[in-house]
């Protein structure tokens, strides 16, 4: 049964430990690329702590995103290409077959548990940053709410909101840069796409045809602005849901805390107009599972409700994760329960459940919300449309993209008097594309001794192609790799020998080269 008293993102604490470490490398952020970088530093012979948020390894690859986004496998190798083997492995499937990139939350769990463990990797869990200590320029330590203190010569930034890196001093961006920052064509305020946004004229009212009763939740009153306008609207967040409708494992959805059928009208509206489609994306997975996403005008993506998560405060972020999972658990109840619901609609609904054998201490529900961007560093490199699109392509490669340009709808909001989602786009890049070293180390004037292989520098609309759990593990490698090498050669990350990085990294199996 699911409890609600676990799934959390944060709840204060008051400091309980003087623990102090001492590693070579620090690394922020047990994400993917947080696993990554750990794994690659303890075979270069690096002590390392990785101090995690939160309670579960892996971020969204062991967190509900069990159907990778992959863009091309020939472009991903190195650790990166290990995880998927080792999935590969757990199934029995050869490589060539497909099977090891879809897989059960559980079945990434148990890999990122097994590798932390077989490297000797020290995780801390339940570490939330604090205070960060500046010396001559690097980060000398960093200390955790818990009283946690952690020295170290090198640092990585692995979370997914760049916490890290700001309160390092580096400089980043929230939002869509207008298309004229950087000479682009895909970023900024974006309409026209057809995909994800509404297939029927639906009212935003709270009573139909009357603007002076309301708008209906989740709608903006917000001006529309003009294509390729920046703004600070960041594309939407949901929950990468693991269902099953194996009767066996299967379990109804409960009703969550502070449930209230209203935010669910428009969604109604949506499915009397004759058109429904919230549940459709369901990437099937093995023993009956599906990995489920957004999908269609009115789905899982709570729109335009999580703007201010990058730079919130914990407690901030803490009530924005709750509001995510009343939506997102609250519209699966709707469906299933509502009787605004065609019965049809709620059969259907009614053959999906959470799976009683996935994240067991928690219920059933991933404790991990699907942050798909936030900060991003700004650099001396800064990765852009023209990178996607073949227009550029960097001399210092430490990874390859190559998944389509593809952002979510920010905005909700009413033009003419109907509903309009606003921000998705999704373009393909010309091929697989270099990722520049310099694009995952700040400013020399910033900092020494911090990579950043998640929030790395990025427009909002390259981040879109960039932002996929195999690049980020690359990443992390690299970075890793890189931290390494200038702690042998005792320099700063801005002075590692990019001979010498590309030299390890084709060693270690990464690709470089399309």
């Amino acid at each position: 049964m699911l409890d609600f008293s676990k799934i959390k993102y944060y709840e204060p604490e008051a400091p309980s430990s003087d623990a102090a470490y001492k590693a070579d490398l620090c690394i922020y952020g047990g994400s993917s690329a947080g696993v990554a970088a750990a794994v690659q530093a303890k075979r270069m012979g690096l002590t390392v702590v990785l101090a995690e948020f939160g309670r579960k390894l892996g971020g969204l690859s062991s967190g509900g995103l069990g159907a990778t986004d992959i863009g091309n496998k020939a472009a991903i190798g190195g650790i990166s290409r290990e995880f998927y083997q080792a999935v590969g492995r757990h199934y029995g499937c050869t490589e060539g077959d497909g099977s090891q990139w879809v897989f059960e939350p559980r079945v990434a769990d148990r890999i990122f548990q097994e590798w932390a463990g077989q490297e000797g990797i020290t995780v801390l869990y339940g570490q939330r940053l604090s205070t960060v200590h500046k010396s001559q320029g690097k980060i000398a330590s960093i200390a955790m709410e818990s009283g946690v203190r952690i020295e170290a010569d090198m640092f990585i930034d692995a979370t997914y909101e760049g916490d890290l890196l700001a309160a390092a001093g580096v400089t980043y961006h929230v939002g869509r840069e207008a298309n004229s920052v950087y000479k682009e064509t895909l970023n900024g305020v974006h309409f026209g796409d057809p995909h994800h946004n509404f297939k029927a004229w639906i009212d935003p009212y709270v009573i139909p045809g009357k603007p002076d009763s309301g708008l209906l939740h989740g709608v903006s009153d917000a001006a529309p602005g003009y294509q390729g306008q920046g703004d600070r609207s960041v594309q939407a967040y949901n929950f990468r849901i693991c269902l099953t409708n194996d009767p066996a494992n299967r379990m109804p959805f409960p009703e969550p805390p502070n449930y209230d059928p209203e935010l669910f009208t428009l969604l109604a509206r949506y499915i009397e107009a004759g058109v429904w489609d919230a549940l459709r994306l369901h990437s099937s997975m093995p023993n009956g599972k599906t990995d489920l996403n957004n999908f269609g005008g009115v789905s899982t993506d709570y729109i335009g409700m999580n703007d201010e998560w990058a730079e919130g405060s914990y407690a901030r972020r803490e009530q924005i994760f709750q509001n995510h999972l009343t939506y997102n658990l609250g519209m699966l109840y709707f469906l299933c329960n509502d009787g605004r619901v065609p019965e049809a609609v709620r059969q259907e609904a009614r053959q999906w459940g959470l799976p009683a054998d996935e994240y067991v201490e928690f219920g059933g529900w991933t404790p991990q919300l699907y942050i798909r961007e936030a900060r991003r560093m700004i650099s001396d490199v800064v990765m852009t449309e023209h990178d996607c699109r073949g227009y550029r392509k960097v001399s210092d490669p430490v990874g390859l993209a190559a998944y389509r340009m593809d952002a979510h709808n920010s905005r909700r909001i009413v033009i003419d008097g109907r509903c309009i989602n606003e921000g998705n786009v999704e373009v393909a890049p010309s091929g697989p594309y270099p990722i520049s070293y310099r694009a995952i180390i700040p400013k020399g004037e910033q900092c020494l001794n911090l990579l950043v292989p998640v929030c790395l520098s990025s427009s909002h609309i390259a981040y879109g192609s960039i932002r996929m759990e195999p690049v980020f593990m690359c990443l992390g490698q690299s970075a890793a790799t890189a931290a390494a090498l200038a702690i042998r050669r005792g320099t700063s990350v801005q002075d590692v020998d990019y001979a010498e990085l590309r030299e390890r990294l084709i060693e270690d199996r990464q690709v470089l080269d399309s």
